[in-house]
């Protein structure tokens, strides 16, 4: 879908095709236009409601879906649930106005792939959503903190699925899924650590495969979770 009359950028072959769920729609519209603004990404839907988000992600199968938490008829949180056993290709990423430590830990339990706040610029948008298609897990810097401080109070496992009883995980992973704790993300370990940022998403990728989770926010719940320590910045 276009959003204006002025020259476009060529598309790549296969750009990111993207579903756009809020039900204000000035601001539904808003991100919309940046993101279809964009030469990777392609807007292939835009839903008021839970529900017809649900609708829409079966009828048009897209690669990421960026969606509101509060919404009436159905909220961001069950039609994740549902987009998640329908579309379970489909990357998640939640927005809220609000720090809500509850909404935040049924995200994470759900395998979400993002829980952003909207006070985010566009253009910090645009590049997170390209960093969930490179198979990170952003969360909000202040939502971090507040998650993993539940965490630590509760008895409460973020995992949607156990993990192994005894970990298995290599001393480079552990040390990564530690600093992805700290909310940095693959190219800031690879700074951190002199490796390159590939290197870093193997281990990733092979720590989760280990752990029999779906993404990095769940890790970094586990290693709060295990006590296994997180390094100081």
């Amino acid at each position: 879908m276009s959003h204006d009359g002025g020259a476009r950028h060529p598309r790549p072959v296969t750009p990111v095709r993207i579903l756009v769920v809020d039900d204000v729609p000035l601001f539904r519209g808003a991100i919309a236009a940046v993101l279809d603004d964009q030469p990777d990404f392609h807007v292939v839907g835009e839903a008021g409601n839970g529900l017809d988000a649900v609708e829409q992600a079966v009828g048009v199968c897209p690669d990421v879906v960026v969606m509101d938490v509060e919404m009436p008829v159905m909220d961001g949180i069950e039609a994740a649930r549902r987009i998640r056993e329908r579309c379970p290709r489909a990357r998640i990423i939640m927005l809220t106005a609000f720090q809500d430590d509850e909404r935040l830990l049924e995200a994470v339990r759900l395998g979400v792939h993002g829980f952003l706040l909207k006070d985010l610029r566009p253009d910090q948008l645009v590049e997170l959503i390209r960093s969930v298609v490179r198979g990170e897990s952003p969360v909000a810097p202040a939502l971090v903190t507040r998650l993993l401080a539940e965490l630590r109070g509760t008895g409460r496992d973020a995992a949607t699925r156990p993990p192994a009883p005894e970990h298995t995980l290599s001393a480079r992973e552990l040390e990564i899924l530690q600093l992805v704790a700290h909310g940095l993300s693959n190219r800031e370990i690879g700074r951190r650590l002199s490796i390159t940022e590939g290197t870093v998403k193997n281990h990733v990728h092979n720590a989760l495969q280990k752990l029999n989770m779906d993404n990095r926010i769940q890790a970094a719940a586990y290693i709060v979770r295990q006590g296994l320590g997180v390094p100081a910045r």
